[in-house]
């Protein structure tokens, strides 16, 4: 068989081929990190997700760094203190940033800690940096919740659990925060049909950082893919 040799694509392979190079958002939906107490490994397994299902677009839900040092967790006394643990979750975000240069990022409540002391001590906003600037990732941007597709993508810490807030606000919704939900779930109406998707997390539940959720259930560890608006599926890691 000559090095020219080139197979035809036919039959159910063809489709899924075609399928996979319509042009059309495909995003990669990766849960809370809590750097720098994420699972190792996790930034690979979204890597290779990112590349098998094709994927042209990347959010992650929030959370995307701890700050244990400030929780509204009581903290362990083995923690390190405020200055290291931010100096090693900016150089472990490095690494996501190489990865995935341009990303949309969904506040999460332990993103917003710094940002809600200050707030509670009357610090004008003006002495608060912006999150990429502090982060060094200049091109995330850094959201409240955004939406494409007609999907919208939040947190989930103030609108609450994601088939909850789909089927309330009637807009098919993608949410973190709640470490040990990991679906989609469909809901049909006479016009039309929304989904929530939980896309679980990737944290390291052995770390110090989460002491609150031991001895409770176990994380899902994993991420969400949404095509077009139109397809929605969980894909979980596997331990």
């Amino acid at each position: 068989m000559g090095k020219d040799f080139r197979p035809r694509l036919k039959g159910k392979i063809k489709k899924a081929y075609e399928n996979l190079i319509t042009d059309q958002q495909r995003i990669l939906v990766i849960g809370d990190l809590h750097e720098p107490f994420c699972l190792e490994g996790y930034l690979d397994f979204c890597k290779e997700t990112y590349q098998k299902h094709n994927c042209n677009k990347v959010i992650f839900i929030g959370d995307v760094i701890d700050c244990h040092f400030s929780s509204y967790h009581e903290s362990s006394d083995g923690a390190m203190g405020g200055g290291d643990e931010l100096e090693l979750s900016i150089k472990k975000l490095k690494r996501w940033y190489k990865a995935f240069p341009e990303a949309d990022v969904t506040l999460g409540n332990h993103d917003r800690i710094i940002i809600r002391k200050a707030q509670s001590s009357n610090i004008p906003s003006k002495w608060i940096k912006e999150f990429s600037e502090v982060l060094e990732t200049p091109k995330w941007n850094f959201v409240t919740e955004v939406y494409y597709d007609g999907v919208r993508y939040v947190h989930g810490d103030k609108s609450g659990k994601a088939r909850m807030a789909a089927k309330r606000d009637m807009v098919s919704t993608v949410s973190g925060h709640y470490h040990t939900d990991f679906y989609c779930e469909w809901m049909f109406g006479k016009t039309r049909a929304i989904f929530g998707m939980a896309v679980g997390c990737g944290i390291d539940s052995k770390s110090y950082a989460m002491g609150y959720m031991q001895g409770g259930k176990k994380e899902a560890i994993g991420v969400g893919i949404v095509i077009g608006g139109h397809t929605a599926f969980n894909v979980k890691m596997h331990l």
